[in-house]
């Protein structure tokens, strides 16, 4: 079984939706989850030209979702641990829904409690720009979490909302875990020491991760993978790193797989291009890990920090 932590799905769904198609997922089901994804983070993303209108394009996001989920026999979103492993006994996958970016909440702790009423159970605090709770690895200016920020961060430990540092720069990062003892995910990040890249992580940042008894989910997007050649091979380097570094029980996957995406057509590593090629991928770990340790990378890990923090 496979637990994806981060997904753009939603921007694919609502896309679809306006071009008048319905049942996107149940007609997708193949394509998307046919290889053994069992539960996956479903991110609204704020796209950068629609950050003026954020909280209207993530309800209107959500909206499409929540219609198609509506049509839809095979899918259920979950809000806690023990809703996921039911749903997936039943023979259904289990997603759960999550904000890439905090953009929708705009400066408003009522907002995120809107959210979580809503479903949300995950928040990647910032994309790579500026929002009202920190900046993002993007920005020069380097701010860590504003007061707007730990504010969301104490009140999502209220709620039990996972914080997820993908995205955020270092000053921000390190902010958070001043801030909060409860344990943090990246929900799709690398090792920076095997691909020089702000979206990666340095291995301070991978063990502080691991020392919360969080986890960091290695993403598939080329260039965060390697600069020069990235393959499969290199992707599953990236694991095996940070396994090394952190401990097989602190590293998931977090595919953030675009190619879908209007504007990201092409991008992906060779040889993992799609979930099509997750048995290549599971092949590949088993050169590497243990049938236990394999076990926790794709699936367990992911789903003991849920547990822990959402319930």
């Amino acid at each position: 079984m496979i637990f994806d932590a981060h997904s753009d799905l939603p921007i694919f769904i609502y896309d679809e939706r306006k071009n008048r198609r319905v049942r996107v997922l149940e007609e997708t089901f193949d394509r998307f989850f046919a290889h053994g994804i069992k539960s996956r983070v479903m991110a609204i993303w704020t796209r950068p030209d629609r950050r003026s209108s954020a909280l209207r394009y993530g309800l209107e996001v959500l909206n499409a979702l929540m219609k198609d989920l509506g049509e839809s026999e095979r899918f259920e979103l979950v809000t806690n641990v023990k809703e996921m492993r039911r749903t997936i006994e039943e023979g259904r996958v289990a997603l759960w829904l999550g904000l890439e970016g905090g953009e929708p909440l705009e400066d408003s702790i009522d907002l995120l409690e809107v959210f979580h009423h809503l479903g949300m159970r995950v928040l990647t605090l910032t994309w790579s720009l500026r929002n009202a709770i920190g900046d993002g690895v993007f920005e020069r200016t380097g701010g860590g979490l504003t007061n707007f920020g730990v504010e969301v961060v104490g009140k999502a430990e209220e709620l039990g909302i996972l914080i997820d540092l993908s995205h955020i720069n270092e000053a921000g990062f390190w902010d958070t875990l001043d801030v909060t003892a409860f344990p943090v995910i990246a929900s799709h990040s690398n090792a920076r020491a095997l691909c020089d890249h702000p979206r990666n992580l340095t291995d301070e940042q991978i063990k502080a991760i691991a020392e919360r008894d969080g986890v960091i989910g290695a993403v598939a997007i080329p260039g965060f993978v390697d600069k020069e050649r990235p393959t499969i091979e290199k992707y599953v380097e990236q694991i095996a790193y940070m396994v090394d570094l952190a401990g097989y029980k602190h590293v998931g996957l977090g595919f953030d797989f675009v190619y879908y995406l209007q504007g990201w057509s092409g991008k992906s590593v060779e040889g993992f291009e799609d979930e099509s090629k997750i048995p290549a991928l599971l092949e590949r770990l088993g050169e590497n890990f243990s049938e236990k340790e394999i076990k926790a990378i794709t699936f367990e890990n992911f789903e003991r920090v849920f547990e822990r923090v959402v319930g």
